[in-house]
Parts: C-alpha cells; structure tokens; sequence
C-alpha cells in the first residue's frame, strides 16, 4: 500500500503538532532489497534553542545547523559512537525544532527505539540533511489513518536526564490504542 509523500508544509508547523500528526504515518526506505516500510507509532519532540534537551540548545554547531535549515530536512546523529537516530526538522528556518522517530511497527515486528529503528531501515549519516519530501531514499507518507488525540499517550523524554525540568517535558507521544 502506498500513500501520498508529507510535504514540507507538513513539517513547518510547531514541533509538537507535527510529532503527534506523524503517529500513524509511515517511513519509507528503498534498499537494495527493494522498499520497507513501517507505521510509526512513538515520536520525541525538541523545540527550539532553549529547550535544554535538544542539541541545539549548546547553539549552532556543524553537527546541529541541519536543524537551523528548512522543515522536511533528515536529522540523523549518532549516540554512544554505534546508533544512528532519524530526526525530521520542523517549523522554520533558523529556529531549531525536530521530532525524533523513536519506534516503528514493520511486518516483522516492533522497531522499538531509534537506534532500531534506524537498523532496520538503513539510515545512517549519509541520510542527514536528506530531504524527506523528495520522495527518494527515505520519506514518510500519510496513508489516511485518523488518529484520535484520546489514542496518543504523552510521557516524559528519554534519556536526557541532563536537560534538568525540560527533560520532565510530556514531549514523547505514543500510540496508545486501536482505534
């Protein structure tokens, strides 16, 4: 089943209405294999140069300026030297915001946390700065499946213990429910 390519004017709304509308899309990744795809059912949300658990919060640096750039860009870093993890930019340029991809559900199974996720669909440094509405490589699509706010389940982030009172933030959504 294929649906139709997020545009940039998806990702160029505020961080967390985009992090929630992209529970129930679909990633899309052409290997070598052929496609893979997978819904996405737990997103992460970093908004902006003060929220003090996002990278953009120590200012602009090579690793970071691709969160200053357009909404739709990939935002893929490593952590701990050996797991990629996908983040698609959003809101405007020069304010720094991104929604990680942290879980995804595929025919195999459950892609549970970025760096799994990541795995299972290839996508490595080479995918940063990819523009997702491109509709090559890598990009999410919508394939009509309405989601009710009362099927979203909102937590604090993980892993950013640091970030102090920001990493309290109910800024991680996940799919709760079936319909």
């Amino acid at each position: 089943m294929s649906g139709v390519i997020l545009p940039a004017s998806f990702y160029a709304r505020p961080t967390l209405q985009v992090a929630r509308g992209l529970l129930g899309k679909y990633l899309v990744r052409e290997t070598a294999a052929g496609l893979r795809d997978g819904r996405i059912i737990e997103v992460e949300a970093y908004v902006g140069p003060k929220d003090c658990a996002s990278h953009a919060s120590r200012g602009r640096t090579n690793r970071t300026e691709v969160m200053f750039g357009p909404a739709g860009l990939a935002y893929v870093y490593m952590v701990y030297g050996m797991y990629h993890c996908l983040n698609v930019v959003t809101e405007r340029i020069d304010y720094p915001a991104a929604v990680l991809i942290r879980a995804v559900e595929h025919e195999a199974g459950l892609a549970d946390g970025p760096g799994r996720v990541c795995r299972l669909f290839e996508i490595d440094r080479r995918l940063n700065y990819h523009d997702l509405t491109s509709g090559k490589a890598l990009w999410l699509e919508d394939r009509e499946e309405q989601i009710q706010r009362s099927q979203i389940g909102a937590f604090p982030r993980i892993g950013v213990d640091y970030a102090g009172p920001w990493a309290a933030k109910p800024w991680r959504f996940r799919l709760t429910k079936k319909k």
